[in-house]
């Protein structure tokens, strides 16, 4: 049989469930064959013996001496409808499982749940619409561990895509795809309703992790703000404001999109946290060098109350909390990086 593309696999009739219905109904006709014949005058081995040889259609000669009688083969007749009956349906469910690829399928999504399991500081991406499809096609450029929450099977069709298939507002959808043990959250479902559901709930499963949420107009931005996302993000305002910038000045935003979106490119621009205890605490980027020991360009910071600072950036000492805005190569900015961390 085949199924709606859309359905979503909560909805499908379960493969192992069709199997496992089928080892039910076998045993329970073994137990209802074993059971009539010891009624019917066969000990307990005999019984058991006589019912596989009966289900199983063998053709060896029955168990009873003589003449059986009318009530013994019309329970043997009834015992081999059945156990035939139920071994077809196995064999049907087997083999519908394996044509379909439904099996396959099944364990497929197992490995990659488990994979999912022993996943750590990950990003999760709910929805892949054309805006999350973008989001989790630079989040894997990035070399970053993403896992996708969709309904639609359709849209999973990079087999090494980590997804997991079901609605992102249900929590156990949520927990599947490791929220509580995730470091983002990127929430770009069609609907602002969606967004929002998924926002609280995520919020409250964990009280640490960074949420973008899609939010497509004031009045909801703000009320993702308030429940507990870290940003709210309109897609159509920043898709405004880069043609408008293209407009006005388009070799500044081809440099700015070069920089942060094109992996070839040399020059990238990161973001690194000042960690506890860190040395450069207390002091300024002149103090430490920062340009000539690790060919990184400090070019702004951004402290504890969400200010930049750029025109004091080389003389402002550097406090806990704050975040380093640099660029450089990547040699460059992991040297920065193993600076910062000692």
């Amino acid at each position: 049989m085949a199924y709606p593309a859309g359905m979503p696999d909560n909805l499908r009739p379960d493969t192992w469930g069709h199997l496992a219905m089928a080892a039910a109904l076998l045993v329970g006709v073994l137990l209802v064959g074993t059971v009539g014949y010891s009624m019917l005058g066969l000990g307990a081995v005999d019984a058991v013996y006589q019912t596989i040889i009966t289900v199983s259609t063998v053709g060896f000669r029955e168990i009873a001496d003589g003449d059986p009688g009318t009530t013994w083969k019309a329970f043997t007749s009834v015992l081999i409808i059945l156990g035939t009956g139920s071994m077809l349906y196995g064999a049907t469910s087997v083999i519908e499982s394996i044509v379909e690829g439904r099996l396959t399928g099944q364990l497929r999504r197992y490995r990659m749940q488990r994979t999912i399991d022993a996943m750590d500081g990950h990003l999760i991406v709910c929805g892949t619409g054309r805006v999350g499809q973008a989001i989790t096609e630079f989040v894997r450029s990035i070399g970053q561990e993403v896992v996708v929450v969709d309904r639609d099977p359709a849209r999973f069709s990079e087999r090494d895509t980590l997804h997991v298939m079901g609605d992102a507002t249900s929590d156990e959808i949520l927990r599947r795809a490791g929220i509580e043990r995730a470091a983002t959250l990127v929430t770009a479902l069609g609907t602002a309703v969606d967004n929002l559901y998924v926002t609280l709930s995520s919020r409250k499963m964990n009280s640490e992790l960074f949420i973008v949420s899609r939010a497509d107009d004031p009045e909801a931005m703000a009320k993702m703000l308030q429940v507990g996302a870290d940003r709210a993000v309109n897609p159509y305002e920043i898709g405004g404001a880069r043609m408008a910038s293209l407009a006005t000045q388009p070799n500044v935003a081809d440099f700015v999109d070069v920089v942060v979106h094109d992996g070839s490119f040399e020059a990238k621009l990161r973001e690194i946290r000042l960690p506890d205890g860190c040395g450069f605490v207390d002091q300024t980027i002149d103090e430490l060098t920062i340009r000539q020991s690790t060919g990184a360009v400090v070019l702004s910071v951004r402290d504890m109350m969400s200010r930049f600072h750029t025109d004091d950036v080389t003389s402002r000492p550097f406090a806990e909390g704050d975040v380093i805005v640099a660029i450089g190569s990547d040699d460059a900015l992991d040297r920065l990086a193993a600076a910062v961390t000692c």
